[in-house]
């Protein structure tokens, strides 16, 4: 079973490790063998443990990934004596897990305000005759936003695309189009309440 685990370049002065004991104590001595050894033997396990949580497979895929570098990156933190090395991997996938939830709420809310709000700018323009300045205003809102996030944006509201087939196309990460769709539905959220504002 593929997780999408990056490929491994690694290897070790002294061969590749084989007991989890080594593996998690080359780990934590920054060994990237035992990085690699590591990816290999737990990480269809976390990969699955997001997967049913999320029930996204790149979600999971994203997850999995973030999971090991945290891991690597905080490796100073690994304690034998409080627990097992996959014990301590399960403990950071679930902090991820629920990281991932948490954003996935947020996003969820900015699309429904920024919808709310496209509606509403699109009802005016069908109600007035200034359906062509109204059009405009949303566009310019738009047009303030970085390339990256107007793109994600654009490819969202218009295309009607999902952040897996905006990343299939782009090329980018599924995380950075993420990542771009939430800063950017923040900023055209705030844009759009200040061209409201200002009208009134």
């Amino acid at each position: 079973m593929s997780w999408g685990g990056p490929r491994v370049l690694a290897t070790s002065l002294y061969g590749v490790p084989t007991t989890d004991e080594d593996i998690a104590k080359g780990f934590a001595l920054g060994d990237e063998a035992c990085l690699a050894a590591a990816y290999r033997r737990w990480g269809s396990l976390v990969y699955s443990a997001a997967s049913r949580a999320l029930g996204d497979s790149e979600e999971a895929k994203d997850v999995a990934q973030q999971v090991f570098i945290g891991a690597w990156r905080g490796r100073a933190g690994f304690r034998p004596e409080r627990g097992t090395f996959p014990g301590w991997l399960m403990g950071i996938t679930r902090f991820k897990i629920a990281d991932a939830l948490d954003q996935r709420s947020r996003r969820r809310r900015d699309l429904e305000a920024v919808s709310a709000a496209k509606a509403e700018h699109t009802l005016v323009a069908e109600a007035t005759p200034n359906a062509v300045v109204d059009q405009l205003l949303v566009r310019e809102c738009l047009a303030d936003l970085s390339d990256a996030q107007r793109q994600v944006l654009e490819m969202t509201f218009f295309d009607d695309l999902t952040q897996t087939q905006i990343a299939e196309r782009t090329g980018l990460p599924l995380g950075t189009v993420k990542t771009h769709a939430r800063r950017g539905l923040i900023a055209l959220k705030r844009k759009m309440e200040e061209v409201d504002g200002a009208a009134q």
